[in-house]
């Protein structure tokens, strides 16, 4: 019988921590970004656009809606990395930004400005470019939830 780790197990290993610690990073440090005045308005197109978020930004405000967002990111970051101390919080925290990465991802549809018009075949404009890293960031919430619930005991 063989013992030790194969290749595989050790990419494994080490991409799993490298994914969930650097997707906790991403949030923690999105997040905080979002208390700027430069990230509120940045933000102004997707969230006045969007039927998700519209409604939100009327009745709170621009900035009171980006403070509950960056609370949102940096918390959800702070629950992803507590893996190892509470593996079923972590799962909530990951899943919980996978419900944020599908929200952001919806922009894509419906801000006008994320799509470079009359060039043909659609093209992403930067905006959108910045968008469609989250269905990177999405699989890996989902991943890091899955690996969080098996280390909590769930199969």
């Amino acid at each position: 019988m063989r013992t030790g780790l194969t290749p595989v197990g050790v990419l494994t290993s080490v991409g799993i921590p490298v994914m969930r610690y650097g997707l906790a990073t991403v949030f923690v440090w999105v997040g905080g970004l979002k208390f700027t005045e430069y990230e509120i308005q940045n933000a102004e197109p997707l969230v006045t656009g969007s039927p998700l978020t519209a409604g939100l930004r009327r009745k709170l405000g621009a900035r009171k809606l980006g403070r509950i967002v960056a609370i949102s990111q940096v918390a959800l970051g702070a629950l992803i990395a507590a893996k190892p101390l509470a593996p079923r919080a972590s799962a909530l925290g990951s899943l919980g930004a996978a419900g944020m990465m599908v929200g952001t991802l919806s922009f894509l549809v419906t801000t006008p400005e994320a799509w470079r018009e009359g060039h043909g075949v659609p093209q992403l404009s930067v905006l959108g470019e910045a968008l469609l890293k989250d269905g990177v960031l999405l699989g890996a919430c989902l991943l890091t939830t899955a690996d969080s619930l098996r280390a909590a005991g769930f199969r």
